[in-house]
């Protein structure tokens, strides 16, 4: 059985949360009186949240419509002044949509011409269920028009399930869409909760209980989570043990006017528990760590073959490269050496980059141990360079069919980043703050990712950790002013906050 807790996490996709309603619906709960408890749920929402008000609701033809219906009934039940607009004609209404219809009292007005019932006073709410998360087509023409001046307008706007026009499985606009004050949504999130523009669009997301029971979740093929604590786990650290059990994380470092990406790398992943880590590089570079580093050692290598030879020692158990290592051939043949070793490994910047003339080499050798941890983290371009420009906007799905292809797990940074497992499983962090785009970052999370690799986790679980991690550091700085060096010495307390041990 799915635990609460996952089930929490999970991230239903529409069609996914259809088959909660109809496997509920056949274990005896009527899909009526789903619908009148997702109604309630929201009107619970609506009045712990707002004061009395004159309230419009905005109903569409379907499912989600047959919520505002509810909605519209429960509120004038508690003595709110109540207008129903209504996009459609009444004939038309289907199934539990029409049933609820039918059932409105005749004190409500009912108006299906916009111009007529809006603005409605600045003091009022609206209710927005116009369409959920299933929508199958962009939005134009006439409700387009309704949704713009709903946005434009100075009423707050609750959306039920998703805002009208998002796409739920996404968070991509359907031609034009409503942005919330506040999302009410039911039994679990739905990607596009989260995922940008959508998470913009939805203001703050309640989840409501409607009556489906987290059993269900096990006859549905979940593979999208929301990225917190409770999908991964940090290993402790035993009593008994020694720097040796908890990792030997290597990063290799650029030329000696390269060398601070690679120490924001180090530095993140002794932060993040590794028990020993070491800067290899040549030894010009090498003399310029000399002067910042004390806890890091160093290791000089002149060629591939050496650093292979480095890797013959299996309590070097992970690698990171490409934080300013240089594009080019001298790059290729580290990280392919690293590669034939079986070294867990993280691979960012330019260890991307350096592969985007030939990719297929790459994966070809990943490929040949598919048990292997690798992690690659590209930001949008590098994401370009190495699996190619796509037509498609939807982040999702690029980061889901590029884990597949290389054969590694795919953290696409971003403000939403996505961590994409070669099964198809997903992550979408959402703890960044805006102030952690900056110069070095993206360096320190390798580390972070580089350093839980060493202490054991596995590819999936230390990519998530890590990517958490990293936003819970920036968290704890606060706002403006963050720079890169600043977040290695705050990943103590953002693991000390979610109860794990920290060196």
């Amino acid at each position: 059985m799915i635990e609460n807790l996952v089930a929490r996490l999970s991230l239903l996709t529409p069609e996914q949360m259809a088959k909660a309603d109809n496997l509920t619906i056949k274990s005896g709960t009527a899909s009526l009186q789903l619908m009148e408890n997702a109604g309630q749920g929201v009107v619970d929402a609506i009045v712990a949240q707002y004061q009395k008000s004159p309230i419009l609701v905005c109903c569409g033809p379907g499912n989600n419509g047959g919520d505002g219906f509810v909605i519209a009934r429960l509120l004038n039940d508690l003595g709110w002044p109540v207008k129903i607009f209504m996009f459609g004609v009444a004939d038309n209404l289907k199934g539990d949509c029409a049933k609820n219809f039918k059932q409105l009292p005749d004190q409500i007005s009912i108006s299906t011409d916009w111009r007529a019932i809006f603005p409605p006073s600045k003091e009022a709410l609206i209710v927005d269920a116009l369409f959920g998360a299933g929508l199958d087509r962009d939005i134009e023409g006439e409700l387009s028009d309704i949704i713009a001046s709903i946005n434009q307008s100075a009423c707050q706007v609750i959306s039920v399930d998703v805002p009208s026009g998002l796409d739920g499985a996404n968070g991509q606009v359907r031609g034009a869409s409503i942005k919330a004050d506040l999302t009410i949504t039911f039994f679990c999130k739905k990607p596009g909760h989260i995922l940008l523009p959508g998470r913009h669009l939805c203001g703050p997301v309640k989840i409501v209980d409607i009556g489906i029971k987290n059993e269900v979740l096990d006859q549905i093929d979940i593979n999208n989570f929301e990225n917190l604590p409770g999908i991964w786990t940090i290993p402790s650290v035993s009593s008994d043990g020694n720097k040796f059990d908890r990792g030997h994380c290597i990063i290799v470092s650029g030329d000696e006017l390269q060398t601070g990406a690679a120490r924001l790398s180090a530095y993140g992943a002794l932060r993040a528990g590794a028990g020993l880590v070491t800067l290899v590089g040549s030894k010009t570079a090498l003399m310029v760590h000399a002067c910042h580093v004390t806890s890091i050692m160093l290791a000089e290598v002149k060629s591939d073959g050496d650093l292979a030879d480095l890797l013959q020692d299996q309590r070097k158990n992970c690698i990171i490269i490409g934080p300013a290592a240089g594009i080019g051939e001298k790059t290729r043949k580290n990280v392919l050496a690293t590669l034939k070793s079986g070294t867990a490994m993280v691979l960012d910047a330019d260890a991307i980059s350096s592969f985007a003339d030939e990719p297929e080499t790459l994966f070809k050798e990943i490929s040949k141990l598919p048990e292997r941890n690798i992690v690659i983290t590209p930001h949008e371009g590098e994401f370009e360079r190495l699996f190619g420009k796509s037509d498609q906007q939807e982040k999702l799905s690029r980061a889901v069919a590029a884990a597949k292809v290389s054969g590694a797990v795919i953290v696409l940074k971003g403000a939403d980043t996505i961590i994409a497992a070669p099964d198809g499983t997903t992550a979408i962090n959402t703890n960044a703050p805006p102030y952690l785009a900056t110069a070095g970052s993206g360096d320190v999370l390798s580390g972070i990712i580089g350093g839980l690799l060493a202490r054991r986790m596995d590819a999936w679980q230390a990519a998530c950790a890590g990517v958490y991690i990293h936003g819970a550091a920036a968290n704890l700085f606060g706002g403006e002013g963050l720079i890169a060096s600043d977040l290695p010495d705050l990943i103590p307390q953002a693991l000390q906050n979610i109860g794990i041990p920290s060196n």
